[in-house]
C-alpha cells in the first residue's frame, strides 16, 4: 500500500504516519518527490485495511499497488529516479558511458585504458576484480589488489569506479574501494546477497540474468530496495534465445518496458550481449535509441592478449569512433552524450 500526502503536509504530519506504520508492525518506505511525500508500507496489507489512515492530517489518499514489485513500480513512484555515481547521474538528460577491460590485469594496463575511455567521453571506469567464469581453471581475478588498481586509476583521471561483487564475504572490501557495486546477471536472484546490498549505501548495478523475464528482474531490485537502498541502476545485458550468431540476445525492448514499469534508471551492455567487438557499437546506438540511460562498453589495449572477453572488447580508437556516433544518435532523441 501506498499513503500519498498532501502537497500542505508537514514534516510533523509525515512522522505521525511513519510513526503509526511502525507501531502496526510495518516497514514505511519513504519517497520524497518533487510535488508531494508518498510512503510506501511494506508488510500485511490486511493490516492497513483495517487501519482509516486517510483520516491522519496530511494524507490525501491511500492506494494499493498492483504490481508484485511495490517499490520499484512506477505506482510508488511516478517521477524517474536519478542515481549519483561520484559526480554522474544516471537517469538524467546525459547518457552516463562506463567503459575499462572485463578484468582489471595490471595496473599500468588499466591506467592506459582509463584515460584513453576518459578522453573520448567515458565518464565511469569499470574493472572485474572477482571474476565469474565458467571454467574453475580459467583467470578469476586479480581480488583486493585488483580493486586498488581500479580504485587509484580512478583518482588519477577523476573518475567513479564500479566493479561487481560475487560473494557476501567480499561486499567489506568492495565497498572500501569502489564508488559503485555491480551484481551481475548470474546472482540476480541471489536473494541472500540482494538483501546485504540492499543495506548498502553504495549504487548498486543490477544485471538481468541471462534467462530471466523482466518481471523476475525487476522482483530481484525489489529486494535491493526493501532493505532500503534505493540507488539501483537495472542493467540489460542480454538473454539466452535459440540464436547463436550473437553470445546473448540483446532485449532493446526490456530496456523500453523496464522503464515503462520502473522509476528505476535503466542502461544496456551490448558487450556481453554480442560478444562480437563488431557488433558493440551499432546495438549500442539501438540501445540509446530504445531509451537506454547509459551503456556499458569493455575496452582493452590489446584485445588478442586479454585474460579473459577479448573478442568483444574495443580497442581505445574504436571506442573513440563509436562515441562519435553515439552523439549522433543521442541527440536525434533528444539528450547528450
Amino acid at each position: 500500500m501506498i499513503i500519498v500526502f498532501k502537497r500542505s503536509a508537514t514534516e510533523k504530519q509525515i512522522k505521525h504516519v511513519t510513526i503509526k506504520l511502525k507501531k502496526l508492525g510495518l516497514k514505511p518506505m519513504i519517497s520524497q518527490g518533487v510535488e508531494r511525500t508518498i510512503i510506501g508500507a511494506i508488510g500485511e496489507e490486511d493490516i492497513l485495511r483495517a487501519q482509516p489512515l486517510e483520516v491522519f492530517p496530511g494524507v490525501e489518499k491511500v492506494m494499493a499497488i498492483m504490481a508484485p514489485y511495490k517499490l520499484v513500480s512506477r505506482e510508488f513512484k511516478h517521477e524517474k529516479t536519478v542515481v549519483s555515481v561520484g559526480k554522474v547521474k544516471i537517469g538524467s538528460k546525459h547518457i552516463a558511458v562506463i567503459a575499462g577491460p572485463c578484468s582489471i590485469e595490471n595496473y599500468d594496463m588499466l591506467l592506459k585504458i582509463a584515460k584513453a575511455v576518459k578522453k573520448a567521453g567515458a565518464n565511469i571506469l569499470r574493472g572485474g576484480a572477482f571474476k565469474p567464469r565458467t571454467s574453475p581453471y580459467a583467470f578469476q581475478g586479480l581480488g583486493e589488489e585488483g580493486l586498488k588498481y581500479l580504485q587509484q586509476a580512478g583518482k588519477e583521471e577523476g573518475l567513479p569506479v564500479v566493479t561487481e561483487l560475487m560473494d557476501i564475504r567480499d561486499i567489506d572490501v568492495v565497498e572500501r574501494y569502489s564508488d559503485m557495486i555491480q551484481i551481475g546477471a548470474r546472482n540476480m536472484q541471489n536473494f541472500n546477497l540482494l538483501k546485504e546490498v540492499g543495506l548498502s549505501k553504495k549504487p548498486i548495478m543490477l544485471k538481468r540474468g541471462m534467462m530471466s523475464t523482466v518481471k523476475e528482474w525487476l522482483m530481484s531490485a525489489e529486494y535491493i530496495l526493501s532493505n532500503g537502498n534505493f540507488n539501483v541502476v537495472l542493467c540489460e545485458r542480454g538473454i539466452r534465445t535459440f540464436e547463436d550468431a550473437t553470445r546473448f540476445t540483446m532485449d532493446i525492448s526490456a530496456i523500453a518496458v523496464a522503464k515503462k514499469l520502473s522509476h528505476l534508471p535503466v542502461i544496456a551492455d551490448p558487450s556481453h550481449a554480442t560478444g562480437k567487438w563488431g557488433l558493440v557499437s551499432p546495438v549500442a546506438q539501438a540501445a540509446i535509441a530504445g531509451g537506454s540511460d547509459g551503456l556499458m562498453i569493455e575496452v582493452h589495449t590489446k584485445p588478442e592478449e586479454a585474460l579473459s572477453d577479448g573478442e568483444q572488447s574495443l580497442l581505445p580508437a574504436k571506442f573513440k569512433a563509436m562515441m562519435k556516433s553515439l552523439r549522433l544518435v543521442a541527440k536525434a532523441v533528444g539528450r547528450d552524450i
